[in-house]
């Protein structure tokens, strides 16, 4: 007989959503259990309890893991209301997926999609400092020599201000190649996952995005996957991610 669980975790392992989403459903009261509208630190058997989310049962799920290369103008959710184009369209699969964090419309570049809430909830709670690595084609101002680019990214290394007043860890970047006179590629890797935060400390800074591609999440490359598509995860890569 299987140990009794978290309902919240439950959820999460049937692929359905994040615990923390999980706990928020909870909340509003959209969770019932054996038909019993559920409450935050219920505790299920998941063989043989009756776990029912907006209405629709679910079932524990054998687990998949994609990583996509997602393409420019196409959004992060897993559902939109105004019909755009997502990148749950673009997985061919009939496992119930959500992607893990977010990049935003006009950002490409490294994405994972699973049904596992345990990863879901591992590489976007704060807590675990989760690296992602970004290449960004930025551009300076004209009068801007290769000074002030220098100390702009040692206040990048510092940790600056964005939105909320919320000050950013220390990032690593580097310049990784000129392309004008005032275009270049940086690597920058972050630790956290604010919305548009490489965007928003970019800009602190003085500096313009032009570009924007995610290159790696943890110790997961995108390589050499074109745009559009996507691949499965190894068990290497999984365990990578998980530890």
């Amino acid at each position: 007989m299987a140990d009794k669980i978290r309902l919240q975790k439950a959820i999460a392992d049937a692929g359905i959503c994040s615990r923390r989403a999980a706990e928020e459903l909870i909340r509003l009261k959209k969770v019932k259990v054996n038909n019993f509208i559920a409450s935050i630190g219920d505790k299920v058997n998941v063989e043989f309890d009756e776990i029912e989310v907006d209405e629709k049962k679910i079932k524990k799920e054998n687990k998949v893991y994609f990583l996509l290369n997602k393409p420019k103008g196409v959004i992060s959710t897993s559902i939109d209301e105004r019909g755009r184009s997502s990148v749950i369209d673009l997985i061919k699969t009939e496992k119930r997926i959500v992607p893990v964090g977010r990049l935003d419309k006009d950002t490409t570049g490294l994405l994972i999609l699973t049904n596992d809430g345990d990863l879901v909830n591992k590489l976007t709670h704060p807590k675990f400092e989760h690296k992602k690595e970004y290449e960004a084609l930025v551009q300076v101002p004209h009068d801007w020599v290769s000074l002030r680019l220098q100390d702009a990214i040692k206040k990048l290394e510092r940790g600056v201000r964005i939105a909320n007043d919320f000050r950013t860890s220390p990032a690593k970047v580097k310049i990784l190649n000129q392309v004008s006179n005032d275009r270049y590629y940086l690597s920058i890797i972050i630790y956290e996952g604010h919305k548009h935060q490489v965007r928003q400390m970019l800009d602190a800074v003085g500096i313009s995005t032009v570009e924007l591609k995610r290159v790696a999440t943890g110790s997961v490359r995108l390589g050499e996957i074109k745009e559009g598509e996507y691949r499965e995860l190894s068990k290497g890569e999984i365990q990578e991610l998980k530890k």
